[in-house]
């Protein structure tokens, strides 16, 4: 240890929690705490549904590409290409969403879905999860179901070529770049290291 008395990672007590404002999509809480060494205070954080994103691979005559999604963003004032995904709603099983995202963003099925793994977007101030999933054996349904302010392209994307521009123009979503990182990840491993599911069902039916 360089620097420390080896507390840094211990646990603060909580000593109440109120609510700021409720904005919907997440909740600014406050909470009063009490660290180690007894010193409080009070810190703000986010309160929102978990998220879910999957990674479509596909294989191309041309080779392998990825199944994205474009869509302007309201936060950054420009376009996004990314991986389908959304939230978990409340009792969803994260696969589950993250099949139905794809459904519904895309026009395709996953015929498997594989963890790729479960990180914390920013556990400075936000209380959720974002779960990754790596999707292949994709088949067409033709049916999408986007939210009411949804506007969505969907588009292969080579590979090679989404490695090599993540981070940059329009690639520049940090959770992608993580979801990125998750399925590279679990592809490296080979087959078989992770627990998998066929053709997850979804709790919400899809339209019709």
């Amino acid at each position: 240890m360089l620097a420390g008395d080896g507390s840094g990672g211990e646990r603060w007590k909580a000593l109440g929690e109120r609510e700021l404002a409720d904005c919907g999509i997440f909740r600014v809480r406050e909470r009063r705490s009490e660290g180690p060494d007894g010193r409080r205070g009070r810190f703000v954080f986010l309160d929102a549904a978990d998220w879910a994103a999957v990674v479509p691979l596909v294989e191309t005559p041309e080779g392998p590409a990825f199944l994205m999604v474009r869509q302007y963003r309201h936060g950054s004032d420009e376009a996004s290409l990314e991986f389908p995904g959304g939230v978990i709603e409340a009792g969803e099983d994260p696969a589950a969403a993250a099949a139905r995202e794809l459904e519904e963003e895309t026009g395709y099925r996953a015929g498997r879905l594989r963890a790729a793994g479960t990180i914390s977007p920013n556990p400075a101030i936000m209380a959720n999860d974002f779960h990754v999933f790596l999707a292949d054996r994709l088949e067409p349904t033709g049916r999408r179901s986007l939210d009411e302010h949804e506007i969505v392209d969907a588009l292969l994307v080579p590979v090679a070529e989404v490695r090599a521009k993540m981070g940059r123009g329009e690639y520049r979503h940090a959770l992608m770049a993580a979801a990125l990182f998750l399925a590279d990840r679990l592809l490296a491993e080979g087959e078989g290291t992770r627990a998998e599911s066929t053709r997850p069902e979804s709790p919400r039916a899809g339209p019709a």
